[in-house]
């Protein structure tokens, strides 16, 4: 019997190959007599699968040299803390304030930093994004953030801003949680990006952080040892015990991703291709329903994160109970915003968007 297709905004769906494999290897991790979840951070053993996870992820999102890719912990809710900790020295940072996640990353950054409101799109309830052109940036800003997409709103910076051509020096913060691997970064543009694994990277409890080199260094006297990010660097991400399964998990869904293939592309090239197709067979969908509507401003929807509202709210219940019967799983909406919400990361293939559609369709035919 074919696995239901999970929906779920995160933790999300895994490939079923690394689910498997997973499976397969976890009684003894290939030979060593251990499950990855015994092994020590420090043997031999793992430390194979901590280098192989880096360097594949290094390779996969074609990270430059001087930046350093380090394997943490408390998911981006605590990297709203972190990152001020590091870099904002106290001083001014600018927010690009675009949903409930930025939302949240300006207030957590109250605490450490001097934040400024450099832009919002809460005049359009978050449905629009404002044009970079537009942005209000400080002088002397440490750093400017954005949530480069927003996983509860369903926006999606589909181009990164140039800060330097708006006339600031300081390094681009990035928040790519929900759209990781989903596509390629330039990161001539960014100075440090982080995000949680579990959307499309792997199981939740590992964060990944990549920071510029010269970003290091900087932390505030009331950083943590273990959140300093030099700290974490020079420990080569193990200065305390990192979460190593879930390091593990993610290093078997980078080698998954690295195997992916469309036409003549490969790794996350691929998987854009794809992810452009799945998005625009779901919204093209919506677009043409007279049931269905996505508020979202067509030159900034997610390709993650697909919100849509049925225009009689009397029928969720019974469009929920239908597309878990036909095996469509966790497409209820945040509980913030209501409605539905179907996340359609990398591991969702473009057959559980086809059934989705599929059951949309059916059931509007019915209620028509």
């Amino acid at each position: 019997m074919a696995r239901p297709y999970n929906f779920s905004a995160g933790p999300a769906a895994m490939p079923a190959d690394v689910l498997q494999q997973a499976a397969n290897e976890m009684l003894d991790w290939r030979g060593s007599g251990m499950s990855v979840m015994e092994m020590s951070h420090r043997g031999k053993e793992f430390g194979e699968i901590m280098e192989t996870a880096q360097a594949d992820l290094r390779e996969l999102l074609a990270i430059p040299a001087n930046f350093h890719i380090l394997f943490m912990q408390g998911g981006g809710l605590a990297e709203n803390a972190i990152v001020p900790l590091n870099l904002s020295r106290g001083g001014r940072v600018d927010f690009v304030v675009t949903g409930s996640w930025s939302q949240k990353s300006i207030k957590e950054a109250a605490r450490y930093a001097k934040p400024a409101l450099a832009a919002s799109n809460a005049d359009s309830n978050h449905t629009t994004l404002p044009t970079p052109g537009s942005w209000q940036l400080g002088a002397d800003a440490q750093y400017v953030h954005i949530c480069s997409n927003e996983t509860i709103h369903g926006v999606e910076f589909h181009e990164l801003p140039d800060l330097k051509a708006l006339g600031s020096n300081a390094p681009l913060v990035i928040d790519f949680s929900s759209h990781v691997a989903s596509r390629t970064v330039d990161w001539s543009r960014v100075g440090l990006a982080f995000g949680g694994a579990q959307k499309n990277l792997g199981p939740a409890g590992l964060t990944l952080v990549v920071v510029r080199e010269d970003l290091l260094g900087h932390a505030l006297p009331a950083c943590p040892s273990a959140f300093d990010y030099k700290t974490v660097a020079a420990n080569g991400s193990m200065y305390n015990t990192p979460p190593t399964f879930s390091i593990y998990m993610a290093g078997l869904t980078f080698q998954w991703l690295k195997s992916q293939k469309d036409g003549g592309l490969r790794g996350v090239a691929a998987m854009e291709q794809r992810n452009i197709a799945k998005a625009a067979l779901l919204y093209d969908f919506i677009d043409g329903s007279a049931l269905y509507v996505n508020k979202v401003a067509r030159d900034c929807r997610s390709r993650m994160n697909v919100p849509f509202f049925l225009r009689d709210e009397a029928l969720n219940d019974a469009f929920l109970a239908g597309a878990k019967a036909a095996g469509l799983l966790q497409l209820k909406g945040h509980k913030s915003v209501g409605g539905m919400r179907a996340s359609i990361y990398n591991a969702m293939p473009l057959e559980g968007v086809q059934a989705l559609v599929h059951f949309m369709r059916d059931f509007e035919k019915t209620r028509a």
